[in-house]
């Protein structure tokens, strides 16, 4: 792409994004009971602290470890990844007690972020190992 076309395309992401913004706050205050907004802003206020505050330092610092050689990107894409995935799981797996209707969450959520990061894991681990596979193909 053309840096030109590059940066319209990222202006119309960017424009999208805030369309789409504009559209959940719309929603948030007009379809919400008065005391929920304020919960739902402590909520997000909670996952940018926990994500600048407590997820990035220690993918950046992990990071830092594990950036031996050229896959360091592979590792630090697995390490976000995953903390991301668990950042996710942390409200259903933090929850106090057991809902009153068991419908509401129904599934085994530790076993399902059990299996989701082995997947990150793996996949992980393959994608550095197809790397060096590579690497050591074309010497």
């Amino acid at each position: 792409m053309k840096p030109s076309t590059t940066t319209a395309l990222r202006l119309l992401v960017g424009a999208a994004g805030l369309a789409l913004g504009a559209v959940g706050v719309t929603h948030l205050l007009d379809e919400t009971r008065p005391g929920t907004v304020w919960q739902v802003l402590l909520w997000a206020g909670g996952v940018l602290a926990l994500h600048d505050g407590v997820l990035v330092p220690i993918v950046l610092a992990v990071g830092l470890l594990v950036t031996g050689g050229r896959l360091g990107g592979v590792w630090r894409a697995g390490l976000l990844t995953a903390g991301t995935v668990t950042l996710v799981a942390l409200p259903v797996l933090l929850r106090p007690g057991r809902p009153a209707n068991a419908s509401v969450l129904p599934l085994d959520y530790p076993l399902g972020l059990t299996l989701v990061l082995s997947a990150v894991v793996a996949g992980t681990g393959a994608t550095a190992g197809w790397h060096l596979w590579r690497r050591r193909r074309q010497r």
